[in-house]
């Protein structure tokens, strides 16, 4: 059976590196590598994860030979996801190599206190009573925050947001060692927040997928699954609490400005904050009708909102870095058990930049 040192040796002949450059670019020294390799001293966890850093592969695949089930999906996958599915990989290949350093995914999910029953989209707002009693037992606001903050400290699941093409809004990756949302950046903050709601109830109800593809949550098709039933009903009742809705409604009454001013400030798109309420039969299909034609542009105007509305256009515009990941991987370095160059790498930027934002803060305690 091959051994570690077979699959460095091999991955060094792949390479068409001899030893000395497959050393220098994986920032080791060479008569070093040479004793791992002869089996006269082991690769230490350092090394290793130098070597998978500098050289695209998995500390497990390293350690065991096996690749992971989503490392062959983003190779065979095609069209507007293969970029998310490639982000993807990578990111959670990132957190299985931490998870052998000491850094495991701080994955939280509600308690189930009964099995699922009644439709899925009962299922959907149960879950959603929970995740929302979870949320306020961290002191957190749905309508307040940053959600994707949100939902890395309460639920420990990491939120990257990704630069891709039109016709895809996000997925979810779940392996052993990690639990990702990944959502593509977009001009519509309200998809783009309802989305990764979505995405959080697949997590939760615990579909039993490696990864979750959703090119568009809204589409007929979705609508006759059971899961993007669930996680469609577990967004709205997360996203819009029922008793929200109606304490804002007895508070204001409901026009169309009052209205406008209820989308803005749950950061919902109008037309979903009208089928909610026509779920909860707060209104009429006719007023649903009218309602729900209304753009998130006119509501942002009606509810003198539009410098937040651009704010967070710009915002969902932008890329994201999976915020628990880059937290442990620079928790690594610091602890020596990583190099630098994992973190540079997440970040995008060279190891030297890195090294000088980082080590003045060490010198001096933190100061500015």
């Amino acid at each position: 059976m091959p051994s570690t040192s077979d699959r460095v040796r091999n991955l060094m002949e792949q390479s068409g590196l001899n030893l000395d450059a497959f050393a220098e670019r994986a920032d080791l020294e060479a008569p070093q590598l040479a004793e791992s390799l002869s089996g006269a001293s082991p690769f230490s966890v350092v090394d290793l994860a130098c070597i998978a850093e500098a050289f695209d592969v998995s500390m497990d695949f390293l350690l065991t030979g096996a690749e992971p089930p989503l490392a062959v999906a983003a190779r065979t996958t095609t069209g507007e996801a293969a970029q998310a599915m490639e982000a993807a990989r990578e990111y959670t290949s990132r957190r299985t190599d931490l998870g052998t350093l000491g850094y495991p995914q701080p994955w939280r999910p509600v308690t189930r206190t009964a099995p699922a029953v009644g439709s899925y989209t009962a299922q959907g707002e149960s879950l959603a009573q929970r995740a929302l009693a979870e949320t306020k037992r961290h002191s957190h606001s749905i309508s307040e925050g940053d959600l994707a903050e949100l939902i890395e400290e309460v639920f420990g699941a990491d939120v990257a947001v990704v630069q891709l093409g039109d016709g895809f809004d996000g997925l979810t990756a779940t392996t052993d060692d990690a639990k990702l949302i990944l959502l593509a950046a977009t001009s519509n903050p309200a998809r783009q927040r309802f989305t990764l709601a979505h995405e959080l109830g697949h997590l939760l109800a615990g579909d039993n997928q490696d990864v979750h593809l959703d090119r568009d949550i809204f589409a007929p098709a979705q609508k006759r699954d059971p899961s993007e039933q669930c996680a469609n009903a577990f967004a709205s009742a997360f996203l819009m609490p029922e008793d929200t809705l109606r304490g804002a409604i007895k508070a204001t009454g409901l026009s169309r400005e009052s209205f406008a001013a209820l989308a803005c400030e749950l950061m919902v798109s109008p037309s979903s904050l009208a089928y909610r309420m026509l779920h909860l039969r707060m209104i009429d299909s006719g007023m649903c009708d009218r309602f729900k034609r209304m753009t998130a542009v006119e509501a942002a105007g009606l509810a003198g909102h539009g410098e937040e509305f651009d704010r967070s256009a710009r915002l969902s515009q932008q890329s994201r870095l999976p915020g628990l990941l880059a937290r442990d991987t620079l928790a690594a370095y610091k602890a020596g058990k990583s190099t630098l160059r994992p973190y540079a790498t997440l970040l995008g930027v060279d190891v030297d930049e890195v090294r000088n934002r980082i080590e003045p803060e060490q010198s001096n305690g933190g100061a500015a």
